[in-house]
């Protein structure tokens, strides 16, 4: 389950990307990039879509928690992949209750190391922290 979720998650920052990068982030953008990406795994592609669905009706949301916690960055000039990461991390904080806060972070910062800088692991770290904080506070 765990390789399903972390595929899922990477297939996820796929299609982010392509649609960030292009400036398309909507959800018949994303059929199309999920359509040309031919994934055999019906498992993985259910939770990337899901994933993406949830992040691309949510990008407001998303986006504004995002500029609020990262201090001193504009969210228009981060890395694309990172605003990415970043973007999938904070939802699955907010929407999947299924996912525990600090599995999303670890999670992001993991799939930062593969696809981004070194510098990236921290950045995302502590970011994620700083709204996983106010989320926390705000359920209580």
């Amino acid at each position: 389950m765990k390789k399903i979720f972390r595929r899922a998650r990477i297939l996820a920052l796929e299609v982010c990307y392509q649609l960030d990068i292009q400036n398309l982030m909507c959800l018949k953008n994303a059929d199309q990039v999920f359509e040309d990406m031919q994934v055999n795994d019906s498992s993985v592609l259910s939770r990337a879509k899901k994933i993406v669905t949830g992040v691309i009706t949510n990008l407001s949301l998303i986006d504004e928690l995002i500029k609020k916690h990262s201090k001193n960055w504009d969210i228009s000039r981060m890395v694309y992949i990172d605003r990415n990461i970043l973007r999938i991390a904070v939802y699955e904080m907010l929407f999947m209750p299924d996912v525990p806060d600090i599995v999303a972070i670890n999670e992001a910062i993991e799939i930062s190391k593969i696809y981004s800088s070194s510098e990236s692991g921290k950045f995302i770290n502590g970011l994620l922290d700083s709204i996983r904080k106010e989320i926390v506070s705000q359920q209580k």
